[in-house]
């Protein structure tokens, strides 16, 4: 094997763990809050919600974000990652009727830096 692929390789390997590991603190940092999971990485074409959680009648769309400096994980929302989240949001919600009634939606980030508590920011995009 190429050894810069597998460099490659071993470094998506890692970001891919660190970022696993973040998700499971955030979503732990919510549990603490009374949210409850629904789904973990939900994909779909063009996009990707790191956490849905619910608590009552609201559903959260969780943007997770780490980084070695958490003023650093503040920034990681680029506009492009607003689109794509967007999308994934819709198709969510185009696959999940029960939540149609009665339900509010919103989009908040968590934010981790290394040796911090996650941050959990409201409402940081429209749905």
């Amino acid at each position: 094997m190429d050894h810069d692929l597998h460099l490659r390789r071993q470094k998506r390997r890692r970001a891919l763990a660190h970022g696993a590991l973040a998700e499971w603190r955030a979503l732990f940092a919510l549990m603490l809050k009374g949210w409850r999971p629904v789904a973990r990485r939900w994909r779909v074409r063009g996009g990707e919600i790191d956490l849905v959680v619910r608590r009552g009648r609201v559903v959260l769309f969780v943007e997770v974000k780490a980084r070695a400096a958490i003023d650093d994980a503040r920034v990681a929302v680029t506009p492009e990652k607003r689109r794509r989240l967007g999308r994934a949001i819709r198709a969510w919600r185009a696959r999940n009727r029960w939540a149609d009634e009665g339900w509010s939606f919103r989009v908040d980030a968590v934010y981790i830096g290394r040796g911090a508590w996650p941050e959990h920011v409201e409402g940081v995009m429209e749905v």
